[in-house]
């Protein structure tokens, strides 16, 4: 893939042009800009700007827009780092475990995976208790889970951040 193109399995190849990528870069170091401040930063009108901007979210290219919240130095959250193994990896036992993971609101990102583990799953509970809760009514409770390893972050060192950040 190069980076003019942008490949979903939802939208066919959509290739990206300069303004595009401005765009992205604009977006991606402040998703509040207004759309006049974006338009004026890459140099098109504002309703040029907005019928890009609508057509990279149409294309699925654009996803969505995220605030980035901190925990209160007090109290950071309990990270768990956590290896799912399924019984079978068939479309119907890899959809039927994805769509029970989309539920639960303590992960942030659910990854299907090549080696030994089946996916890598980030959760983020207050405490381990509260973890302990989550592996054994809700992740044990998945039809065809087999294996479940899990692994506690000590401490953030890195964090997503925007280009040039």
């Amino acid at each position: 893939m190069t980076e003019n193109s942008i490949i979903s399995a939802e939208t066919a190849a959509y290739t990206l042009d300069e303004i595009d990528r401005k765009l992205l870069r604009a977006l991606r170091a402040d998703g509040r800009i207004s759309n006049a401040d974006l338009a004026a930063s890459i140099g098109l009108s504002a309703s040029a700007c907005l019928r890009r901007v609508r057509l990279l979210e149409h294309r699925g290219i654009i996803r969505g827009y995220t605030a980035l919240i901190s925990a209160p130095q007090d109290q950071p959250p309990t990270v768990a780092i956590i290896q799912i193994t399924l019984e079978r990896q068939t479309e119907d036992h890899l959809g039927r475990f994805e769509a029970e993971i989309r539920k639960c609101p303590e992960v942030t990102a659910c990854y299907l995976m090549t080696g030994v583990a089946d996916y890598l799953v980030l959760a983020e509970t207050r405490t381990v208790a509260d973890y302990e809760r989550l592996h054994k009514e809700v992740l044990s409770r998945i039809p065809g889970v087999a294996r479940i390893q899990s692994s506690f972050a000590m401490r953030r060192v890195t964090d997503w951040r925007p280009e040039g950040g």
